[in-house]
């Protein structure tokens, strides 16, 4: 993040650490400040269970490390670069979260460590990754204008996993800020079978239509002679598939399941998936 580049032994720049440094901060508190204001996220940090929590937090280890070499700080030359912007990414998440919630009052010393560690916990997961993403939130590095032709965030990983991969990113990037909230809940039980199927169809609509057909900076744009099932099939259907899994993960983690049937399950998952479907086909767009 700091450490200029164009020769093996990269020397230390502090001006770029320090710019870094601020958009991270930028960044997580882009991504994840709805969520500091969101009662139910504070509750979370109280009552969650602490398994599903320190699954979480392992969780999004791995997913920081990824997302580092893609889409991190800065164009990563090995793994051990990755893991570092991960690692202060974690610690940027982790402090914002901190801060933020100590100067709106949700932490006090009046309250337990088990409390207070859980709230930051929970909030530090957001926060973390909008740490990483805000340089390519906040439109990177000012000292490098003439790097755009190889921004790793722009051209992206062109392979099909990494193309996958964000989607899954951009799915937690609208289902995060819904995910907490009762709302998900009731608009799940006022929904008839109708109601879902039409849930589903819109979702594959607008996410076919958002990024593949529309044709954004950074989608892809469908050419005259690739058949449009190729594109349903390769791309519409498997993101779809990655922001029900993402969306059944992230209500599984927050305890929204807890005493539901398996088809009010489903149906909560779906609902959830609209927001999530949306951030998987905007992910080369919003990340």
């Amino acid at each position: 993040m700091g450490l200029e580049q164009g020769s093996p032994h990269r020397r230390w720049n502090g001006r770029r650490f320090a710019a870094g440094l601020g958009r991270a901060c930028a960044g997580a508190l882009l991504f994840a400040l709805p969520m500091f204001m969101t009662m139910e996220m504070w509750e979370l940090g109280f009552y969650m269970d602490r398994t599903r929590l320190l699954l979480l937090l392992l969780v999004n280890i791995p997913l920081l490390l990824i997302l580092s070499d893609r889409v991190g700080f800065e164009e990563t030359m090995t793994w051990r670069d990755a893991g570092r912007d991960a690692a202060v990414a974690y610690a940027v998440g982790i402090v914002t979260s901190f801060l933020i919630l100590t100067v709106t009052g949700v932490l006090d010393f009046e309250q337990s460590a088990f409390e207070v560690i859980g709230k930051i916990a929970v909030q530090a997961v957001p926060a973390s990754i909008g740490a990483l993403l805000g340089r390519s939130q906040l439109n990177g590095d000012d000292d490098n204008h003439d790097e755009n032709d190889d921004d790793p965030i722009q051209n992206g990983p062109t392979d099909y996993a990494g193309e996958l991969f964000l989607m899954s990113v951009g799915a937690l990037f609208l289902g995060l800020n819904v995910a907490p909230t009762e709302e998900v809940i009731l608009l799940s039980y006022k929904m008839t079978p109708l109601h879902v199927l039409a849930a589903i169809v819109l979702s594959l609509v607008v996410m076919h239509a958002f990024v593949y057909a529309v044709s954004f900076k950074g989608g892809h744009e469908i050419g005259d002679d690739v058949p449009a099932w190729h594109i349903i099939v390769r791309f519409t259907l498997p993101g779809y598939v990655i922001a029900l899994l993402v969306s059944a993960y992230t209500l599984w983690t927050f305890q929204r399941f807890d005493d539901m049937s398996v088809g009010q399950m489903l149906s909560t998952t779906i609902v959830l998936a609209l927001p999530s479907s949306i951030g998987a086909a905007a992910a080369r767009l919003i990340l």
